[in-house]
């Protein structure tokens, strides 16, 4: 039997999946049969090995669902102000106009139509979410890393600051700040809502550090040379990274629940507008009495979406990191 005729038993005994066509055009041509080697087709399943995410996630319903819902709202986010027909303009039609050709989602008591103050309020929301999601995570990773990695008296104290937190009224708060403090910005409510979201991200945090910590591969960190902080981020939270993919996205649904739930109270920003703000001037001027169904409605179709959006994304992204539930 020639070489070239022993290859493929090679391949499938070292474990490799069975070539596809895609796959056999990618090889190039070997020599012929009594030559010294047959491409091997290892450097095709190593590439796909290091792409290994994208191959399942494209392959994920649930996430590319998700996923594409998400990036259309992303898109309006950021190019909303140029889409939007009438700009930042305020007043500019008769109020209480239905939607029609002219005004896709008619008009409010005052006047704006609706179409565009939507459009620039999907900016600030996710502005608020984005901030909440991160200084949560920044906060939570670094009590969550200390507690689990340190242990101890250090483990006690921060899981007792945490368990403080967690017992604060975060609307009482914001009703108590909101007495001193006469404006709010974009900025303000996104810390203050990543300043009291915090503790679950690190009890999880420091449960998965406790796991981490006496592994071989810590030990053999500690056997080289490295410092804790050093262990921490180059070998702990690397082995991490998919469930604080996963951790990041809940956090940022959670803090765009949150800042749509104040503004709809009226205590978010006093500057700008937002999906809450939307539902909050309609409440407040009469649009469900007047069954001005266009006014708040869409705001709060759009918030369901975007939130339902990102918890299927990460459905479908735990399904893409878990091997036994990817979906082949």
């Amino acid at each position: 039997m020639s070489l070239g005729q022993q290859s493929p038993g090679k391949d499938v005994l070292a474990g490799a999946s069975p070539a596809g066509p895609g796959d056999r055009q990618a090889d190039a041509p070997g020599p012929a049969a009594g030559g010294t080697s047959m491409p091997s087709t290892g450097v095709h399943y190593t590439g796909r090995r290091r792409f290994e995410f994208v191959y399942f996630a494209v392959r994920n319903k649930k996430f590319m669902l998700g996923f594409t819902v998400e990036v259309v709202f992303v898109l309006a986010a950021i190019f909303g102000p140029w889409l939007a027909p009438y700009g930042d303009q305020q007043f500019v039609a008769p109020p209480f106009l239905h939607p029609s050709i002219h005004h896709l989602l008619g008009t409010t008591y005052f006047g704006e139509d609706v179409f565009s103050v939507l459009l620039y309020s999907l900016r600030d929301s996710y502005m608020v979410g984005f901030l909440g999601a991160l200084f949560a995570g920044l906060i939570g990773l670094a009590v969550g890393f200390s507690a689990g990695w340190r242990g101890g008296f250090l483990d006690e104290i921060l899981q007792m600051f945490t368990n403080i937190v967690i017992m604060m009224p975060a609307l009482v708060l914001l009703l108590v700040i909101g007495a001193y403090f006469k404006t709010h910005s974009v900025f303000f409510e996104g810390v203050f809502i990543g300043a009291t979201s915090w503790p679950w991200v690190a009890r999880a945090v420091r449960a998965q550090t406790f796991t981490l910590r006496d592994r071989d591969f810590v030990d053999l960190a500690r056997m080289s040379g490295k410092r804790g902080p050093s262990i921490v981020i180059k070998d702990i939270a690397p082995n991490m990274a998919s469930y604080l993919l996963l951790v990041f996205i809940l956090l940022f649904a959670g803090s765009m629940l949150l800042a749509v739930s104040y503004d709809f109270l009226g205590l978010g920003p006093t500057n700008g507008v937002s999906l809450g703000d939307m539902m909050n001037k309609a409440e407040l001027w009469s649009g469900l009495t007047l069954h001005m169904w266009w006014w708040f409605i869409p705001p709060g179709l759009v918030m369901t979406l975007i939130v339902a959006a990102l918890y299927i994304s990460n459905v479908g992204l735990d399904e893409v990191f878990n091997p036994k539930l990817r979906e082949l």
